[in-house]
């Protein structure tokens, strides 16, 4: 059995950088908190818990007092700041430098449009690390669509600015984009109403659906190995699955099943941006084990 893992798979640089400054600090004696899953992937969370990261939920922070928090790649809204500084709690900001820098246009958008009566609309998961963090730099008003069911939540009459989650899909981005054009040209009679539309998916994120589609061309049986939190997995699952009909989602090596491999003799495994290479690495030699299994 051919069995390929790609290599452009893996990490993203804000994940890589929040498990970096994890395991530094980890190396002190003192307790490590982090404000959720530091990754969407449970096999590398359990893997840093191993070593004393303690997770933690939003309801527990309030309650810690002078420790030491860490908060992961998706970022945080302002009032997490404001309780950590309350409660003597060092923070450790591993925010994204992308998730940064799109919490801060958010944030002017929103100082600019409240003046004129606007909307900021956030395409992403409600209730999403990163959109909760997006949603707080608007004091909480910003609107949240992710299907074109739920854009009657805007006021198509009034300016709207629209921001996307970073590890949205960028095709699903522009038809909502178009969508709301096309609505806001139906409802705006003779007014002419600005309608702002931001580029802010990542970049490392959009690269991976082209290099995604072309690595399950390339091989007749794909292993897709997220977990299951995984927005960003989700959505290069599905395109693997539209690209390739034999591909199989997996969160751990325990998953991966011998009759997925019955008539094929290549397999190409891949994951999300927040799946550790380590963990695809343990599924290929699964698949290599399972597939030299005597019937």
């Amino acid at each position: 059995m051919k069995i390929e893992i790609d290599t452009r798979s893996g990490f993203c640089f804000g994940v890589v950088n929040a498990i970096n400054q994890a395991e530094k600090e980890l190396q002190n004696a003192e307790d490590l908190y982090c404000l959720g899953d530091i990754v969407h992937n449970s096999e590398e969370v359990s893997r840093l818990e191993s070593k004393g990261l303690i997770t933690i939920d939003h309801q527990l922070m309030e309650n810690l007092k002078g420790k030491k928090v860490l908060l992961r790649a998706h970022g945080e809204p302002p009032e997490t700041y404001r309780i950590a500084k309350i409660n003597g709690i060092q923070i450790i900001d591993a925010t994204c430098p992308v998730v940064l820098k799109l919490q801060s246009r958010i944030k002017r958008s929103w100082e600019t449009l409240k003046i004129s009566d606007g909307q900021v609309v956030i395409y992403g998961k409600k209730g999403h690390a990163e959109v909760n963090g997006l949603v707080g730099q608007t004091d909480g008003k910003a609107i949240v669509v992710e299907t074109p069911e739920q854009l009657a939540a805007i006021d198509f009459t009034k300016p709207i600015a629209l921001f996307s989650q970073t590890t949205m899909s960028p095709d699903k981005y522009l038809q909502l984009a178009d969508n709301i054009r096309r609505l806001m040209v139906e409802h705006k009679g003779d007014n002419d109403v600005p309608l702002t539309i931001n580029r802010t998916i990542c970049g490392q994120v959009s690269n991976r659906k082209k290099e995604v589609e072309q690595f399950a061309k390339k091989h007749r049986v794909i292993v897709f190995v997220s977990g299951e939190k995984s927005s960003n997995g989700k959505m290069l699952y599905e395109i693997c699955k539209e690209t390739n009909i034999n591909t199989h989602l997996v969160s751990n090596p325990s998953s991966v099943e011998k009759h997925w491999f019955t008539g094929f003799n290549d397999v190409g495994v891949c994951g999300a941006t927040s799946t550790p290479v380590w963990l695809m690495e343990m599924v290929a030699e699964k698949i290599k084990e399972v597939t030299s299994e005597k019937e």
